[in-house]
């Protein structure tokens, strides 16, 4: 007996972000296995009586290896279930889903991938911005801050990152931004360069920091050091709301 697996994105936190897709998904549920930044009133939705397994991850904090959370999607779904795994921002973007993807198709068992409201795009709505402008910043890139063991991936394309007219958001990015920031300044991009450093976006918690790379490669904490976090910058990210 084959249960099925549904791959939510939960978008940045807020919960009016989720799809009608998503909601529906958590109400017909019998187990949600969660993100951290996936929990509190976005489980409101699951149905009563569903099982709800946390199983995120946060730098700094002990974790459920990957391998057990594809373990518990298999196995949940061979019980014949329903199964949501609930992923923060856009499941297919840095969350890991082809592991799990490959997981269930070794086993035989079917899926969905039920897009959703990426941080990225969440913080420049915050903020008042596009993410891109005719002339200005004519390409939008998203790349990770750091690899496997939590530093600054070695083969990132830094002349690409340093492209002025480009809109980059670097994801899980704070503690090595002030190497990055170094190597882009070293590449041409000027230190003066406008970045907006977004935490906790659409959560009561949300802060945004307008500053430079400069600036915030030396103080690339902000408010909290353990808020999710994303760093966006280009000649966009320095511009008001009301501008």
């Amino acid at each position: 007996m084959s249960g099925f697996v549904s791959f939510v994105s939960s978008g940045p936190g807020d919960p009016e972000l989720l799809t009608l897709k998503a909601v529906d998904r958590l109400k017909r549920a019998d187990a949600v296995l969660f993100d951290d930044l996936s929990s509190g009133p976005i489980l409101a939705h699951a149905r009563a009586g569903a099982d709800l397994v946390g199983v995120g991850k946060r730098a700094g904090r002990a974790s459920p290896k990957q391998d057990h959370v594809s373990r518990l999607l298999v196995d949940y779904a061979a019980t014949g279930a329903r199964v949501v795994r609930l992923k923060s921002g856009d499941a297919g973007l840095f969350g890991r889903l082809e592991e799990e993807i490959a997981a269930l198709r070794a086993a035989c068992i079917r899926h969905e991938i039920i897009p959703g409201v990426t941080a990225a795009c969440a913080a420049a709505a915050a903020a008042g911005i596009p993410l891109t402008r005719r002339l200005t910043a004519r390409r939008v890139q998203f790349v990770t801050g750091h690899d496997v063991s939590g530093h600054l991936p070695a083969d990132i394309d830094l002349d690409a990152l340093a492209d002025p007219q480009a809109t980059t958001v670097v994801y899980m990015g704070r503690r090595t931004f002030p190497a990055l920031a170094e190597a882009l300044i070293a590449r041409g991009l000027p230190g003066d360069t406008p970045a907006l450093l977004a935490e906790g976006v659409t959560t009561p918690d949300q802060r945004l920091t307008r500053a430079t790379i400069g600036a915030l490669a030396e103080n690339p904490v902000g408010g909290s050091a353990t808020a999710p976090a994303l760093i966006l910058y280009g000649p966009l990210a320095g511009e008001a709301a009301d501008a």
